[in-house]
């Protein structure tokens, strides 16, 4: 205490022994100027020194008339009505202060020992919130835990990146030391975690679109230290890059795709609808068999293969209006990746790739929102905080785009339809403390269309979660989620009263898991958890939607299954040049009643005359069980700080199976869960990839091959009943598949030329090799599956003029996909008949399209209420009638081939975007 005393003393003398200064009257006349303008006027001719905070005043507009005033009453009379106050102090400087006040002469009787316990929990308040301050400053030297218990050892050094302008968290940041090189990145939350020796570092901290900036700590114990970022402001005429190279070369993660906001929106798109999933598809390694494709293909898989997550709610229908569009607002997104090869033990479910999509926190500062006007769509998004610790997010869209539909031909069958389109979001998310943060997303979408007055369509999906992160005393942090998922879609008629029906399908999850990272050391930090998700499907139901219909009810029997899985993986940095990341993740998916189902011959395929015997389960009890363990393995070999090599392994099991007679992700596709008589598909795939960086660290290469086999993969026999099929397993046959290549990528992610541009070489094959299977397709031999398409060159760049004026262009080039042809005709036992070529042995034509954008943003005057984008491009610019799909008509006893595109001609585009 008397030490303190003797400090507050001194700075008190010190402040009173300022020599007087002549200060200057002023006058200014200012009308509704930036009050930083004015500060600067009124210091220029009082020659006082103006001591503010920029955040309190940077867009604060003033308006000030005086004539030979006191600088500091002009001050005062510019700031009338806001929250700041004036401060003069020893005729030199003056102090202005947000719900502050400066004190500069000692309290009486400060001496006396009984002196007010509130005096004391004041001045300690004080002292305590000086300790809560985020680090802003690169010079200062930030103590982080008590000196008297300082040690030796590795210090967890943990923290919480955050946004300057907004609040909300900084993804994928890098923070790092040198000599010896120690990193970590921001999780999806913005949270990091260090072990770092005890002493002084100069942490540097470094991400995509960031201003690189350091943090000087002295590690005393544990403790935190939540850091203020800005975002870069780039130079036209010199651009410094800076992104996460760190973590492209030295990082033991290949076959992941990370894609942040800023480049969604700069991807031109059709109609100008910023569209997540149209900028996965521009990614290498991911296919689509054709425009306005529900759906995509990764590295050989199937639609269905992939499990996609928004904000960890599972998605099955990620597409809007026939494929258009995506089920995602993009203004909610904050950043998407995309796992190809080493997919987290924490995943699975799924055997070709995972797809994370995060939704963003809201504006922990101010309340904003933005507005969107389209051709088809428009769109709302409000941001804001709730008090002091909450924030929340909250979008919709709709569209209006009959007009489209009524501008095809008559001859197209679809002149006469309508079709729309909305879905809603809302995220909060909470903080109880430094320790303890609460996320709680929602989102709901829906889909309606028809194309004649009699049958209509109609989809849903939805879900909802609740997240929970906690940080535990000892190096570890966990974080529990619980959520339900909804998809379902109805088809129906009611023209014809006497057929007038309704056929329904409805998938129902919910789920509940616990993800564990405990930093052991600074070598080993080790990730663990499980979770289970309970499945219930309405497989189908047939009602009539008319008292006077003639149809007969029918419902398949609903499923019902629960799935659990544990993991625990180790990231081991054995060297600065050598990490392993191993891990092990054991599933038990369970089948359940109640059910009846049947048993069939094993030496024969199931069919009508091969059933043996029928089971019956009652009560929610097993009646089939699969388990088994899936491997993740991946290591890195760093040569140099700009160039690695690295090599993974994956094996995965998914239990749910898509039921479709399409390529693409169909409205009306059903999902089938494993049971007796229908297996998990199996997947295995290796990779490996060497990644380099050039011109320091600005531009990054990469070039990955793979080699993956699949394994129970649903095929169909010939006039296979898909809807409405009591016996399922009758009418699918197991497949065997196999994919292979290469893919390279070269990625600018800054500067006025940003982009990517990347080749893929790959091919994708099936066999049906079983003995039960009398006439297997091929002869048993591998054929290309539908989405099988050798070559693919992407491209897609952005240009900045300006800060203000940029252009973006997007190329894409790809084999046609195989189809079979009909190959000739002929004549038996008095009929004529068509012989086709063996399958998928044809292609049709090469795909190719062009699409160009200009926008503008907006005004960087911090001023203006409002701020407007505008962007005008062509969609499919060189008008190329790709082929979508080949068909064949008899005409005058010839079979005529024709192809159909679904945008054969350029769509103009103009999307209007205002903020506020």
């Amino acid at each position: 205490m008397k030490a303190t005393r003797i400090g507050y003393i001194t700075i008190t003398l010190i402040i009173c022994c300022f020599p007087l200064f002549s200060q200057q009257n002023v006058s200014i006349h200012a009308e509704k100027q930036p009050a930083v303008e004015v500060f600067r006027q009124i210091a220029a001719q009082s020659g006082l020194t103006i001591y503010y905070n920029p955040v309190d005043v940077d867009s604060l507009i003033v308006t000030l008339e005086c004539k030979n005033m006191q600088p500091a009453e002009a001050i005062q009379q510019a700031l009338e009505g806001s929250h700041l106050q004036v401060f003069p102090f020893a005729d030199k400087y003056v102090f202005v202060l947000k719900d502050k006040k400066l004190i500069t002469s000692l309290p009486d009787n400060f001496f006396e020992s009984s002196r007010k316990e509130e005096e004391k929990s004041n001045f300690a308040a004080v002292l305590n919130k000086q300790k809560e301050q985020k680090a802003t400053s690169e010079n200062k030297v930030y103590t982080i835990g008590d000196a008297s218990t300082s040690g030796s050892g590795k210090i967890k050094l943990s923290g919480h990146m955050t946004d300057f302008r907004t609040g909300e968290p900084v993804v994928g940041a890098v923070v790092y030391i040198e000599n010896p090189t120690i990193a970590a990145t921001t999780d999806a939350f913005g949270f990091y975690t260090l072990l770092l020796p005890a002493g002084r570092h100069n942490l540097q901290i470094k991400g995509m679109g960031l201003k690189d900036t350091q943090r000087q700590v002295m590690l005393n114990s544990d403790g935190q230290l939540d850091i203020e970022l800005e975002e870069q402001v780039y130079s036209l005429k010199e651009v410094t890059i800076t992104s996460d190279r760190i973590a492209n070369v030295r990082s033991n993660i290949l076959g992941a795709e990370r894609v942040n906001f800023k480049e969604i929106k700069n991807i031109p798109t059709v109609f100008g609808e910023k569209d997540v999933i149209r900028v996965v598809m521009m990614l290498p390694g991911v296919k689509a068999v054709g425009e306005a494709s529900s759906g995509f293909n990764v590295r050989g898989g199937s639609t269905d293969q992939n499990l996609i997550l928004f904000n960890d709610g599972t998605i099955y229908n990620p597409t809007h209006l026939f494929g258009l569009f995506s089920a995602f607002n993009a203004d909610l997104v904050k950043d998407i990746e995309l796992y190809k090869s080493s997919i987290p033990a924490k995943y699975g479910g799924r055997i070709s790739s995972v797809l994370e999509i995060n939704g963003r926190e809201g504006n922990k500062k101010k309340f904003t929102g933005s507005a969107s006007l389209g051709l088809l769509t428009s769109r709302i998004t409000l941001e804001g905080p709730i008090g002091k610790k909450t924030s929340f997010i909250a979008g919709g869209r709709t569209t209006y785009s009959d007009w489209l539909l009524n501008l095809l031909p008559e001859k197209s069958g679809y002149k006469d339809g309508k079709a729309g389109f909305y879905d809603l979001n809302l995220i909060i998310d909470h903080k109880f403390s430094d320790k303890d943060n609460l996320y709680a997303s929602g989102y709901y979408s829906h889909d309606h269309f028809y194309f004649d007055s009699n049958e209509r369509y109609s989809y849903t999906n939805a879900n909802g979660s609740l997240k929970w992160r906690h940080v535990f005393p000892n190096r570890m942090t966990g974080t529990f989620t619980g959520g339900y998922d909804h998809y379902d879609y109805l088809t129906k008629t009611e023209e014809n009263p006497a057929e007038a029906y309704k056929l329904h399908f409805g998938i129902d999850q919910v789920f509940g898991k616990l993800d564990f990272t405990h930093y052991l050391s600074e070598k080993h930090t080790l990730d663990f958890g499980g979770g289970t998700t309970y499945f219930r499907l309405n497989p189908g139901e047939n009602l009539p939607n008319h008292p006077e219909s003639l149809v007969t009810p029918d419902k398949l029997q609903k499923e019902q299954a629960m799935e659990t899985y544990f993991y625990l993986a180790d990231r081991w940095e054995i060297n600065d040049r050598l990490s392993v990341s191993a891990g092990l993740r054991y599933m038990m998916f369970n089948a359940m009643g109640p059910r009846t189902y049947s048993l069939y011959d094993p030496t024969l395929l199931p069919g009508e005359g091969t059933e043996t015997e029928s089971k019956t389960v009652n009560g929610f009890r097993a009646f089939k069980t699969y388990h088994a363990p899936e491997i993740r393995l991946s290591a890195r070999y760093a040569f140099d700080s700009d160039f690695s090599v690295k090599a993974g392994f994956n094996t995965l099991q998914q239990n749910i199976h898509k039921l479709s007679n399409t390529t693409i992700m169909s409205p009306t596709d059903t999902w089938k869960l494993s049971d007796a008589n229908i297996k998990p598909q199996k997947g295995m795939q290796v990779a490996a990839g060497l990644y380099k960086n050039f011109m320091g660290n600005s531009i990054e290469t990469s070039i990955e091959a793979y080699y993956k086999t699949m394994k129970d993969y649903l095929d169909y026999r010939s006039g296979a009943q898909l809807t409405m099929n009591h016996h399922i397993e009758t009418d699918v046959i197991s497949t065997q598949g196999k994919a292979y290549g290469v893919e390279l990528m070269v990625k600018k992610t800054q500067g006025k030329l940003n982009g990517w541009v990347s080749y893929s070489y790959s091919r994708t094959q099936l066999r049906q090799h079983d003995a039960r299977i009398s006439d297997p397709i091929n002869d048993g031999n591998w054929y290309p599956a539908d989405y099988d398409k050798p070559h693919e060159v992407k491209f897609a760049g952005n240009y900045k003029f300006t800060q203000r004026y940029s252009f973006s262009l997007n190329c894409d080039y790809s084999t046609g996909r195989p189809v079979t042809l009909p190959v000739s005709k002929f004549n038996y036992a008095g009929g004529e008949f068509v012989y086709y070529s063996g399958r998928n042995q044809y292609r049709i034509p090469d795909f190719f399209r062009m699409d160009i954008a200009f926008n503008i943003e907006p005004s960087h005057k911090l001023t203006l209420l409002t701020h407007s984008t505008f962007s005008i491009g062509v969609y499919n610019v060189t008008g190329r009638k790709n082929a979508y799909s080949v068909y064949y008509i008899s005409e005058d006893g010839k079979l005529q081939g024709y192809k159909m595109a679904i945008f054969g001609a350029p769509i103009p585009y103009l999307s209007y975007n205002i903020k506020f």
